[in-house]
């Protein structure tokens, strides 16, 4: 009967083995990107208010000449300022993105995955915030945005977090890493 039981993967009386998802492997993984939103996710907020504080409705600070600018806009819409209309459309895809990646999270093994999934998890909550807290209202309202790099579209942390967790997981899907560990030659 015990050698049946470990055939079919059914641990033994006294046996220590766990299922994979709950060694320390799945948890290291999941702390990395809980880590990395959240630092991600306080690193856009704090900016955020400090801009909003500091520098809202002040002439823009110049970092690098005319390259590179501290200037505080509210964007209702997304990228490039488009779609100012649909900014209840683009709190849905926030939630929708944030709801895929904890989703994701249980079947997660590795760390560049777990890196790359935290950039997107606290970019995403970073935009969120400002989508359900700030003006003009719930649900629409305006994402403050502040880097502004001449002929550019102006952005944020968050931004830069999504931007960055998404080139992560491209170069990821083209080395062929899954998010559970494995490696597949496509």
């Amino acid at each position: 009967m015990a050698e049946a039981e470990r055939i079919i993967g059914t641990p033994e009386v006294g046996d220590d083995a766990q299922p994979e998802s709950a060694g320390p492997k799945g948890r290291r993984r999941i702390t990395a990107l809980l880590v990395v939103a959240l630092l991600a996710y306080l690193l856009d907020l704090g900016t955020k208010m400090l801009v909003v504080a500091k520098l809202e409705h002040q002439p823009p600070i110049e970092i690098i000449g005319e390259l590179l600018k501290f200037e505080a806009v509210r964007n209702p819409g997304a990228a490039f300022g488009f779609g100012e209309a649909f900014t209840i459309i683009f709190t849905c895809i926030a939630a929708s993105v944030i709801v895929v990646i904890v989703r994701l999270a249980r079947k997660l093994y590795s760390l560049p995955w777990a890196i790359a999934l935290g950039l997107l998890l606290g970019g995403a909550l970073g935009n969120l915030t400002d989508r359900i807290f700030r003006s003009p209202g719930v649900f629409r309202g305006a994402v403050v945005d502040f880097i502004a790099p001449a002929h550019f579209a102006v952005f944020n942390l968050a931004d830069s977090a999504i931007v960055c967790g998404g080139i992560l997981i491209v170069l990821l899907s083209f080395k062929g890493l899954d998010p559970d560990g494995t490696v597949h030659k496509g």
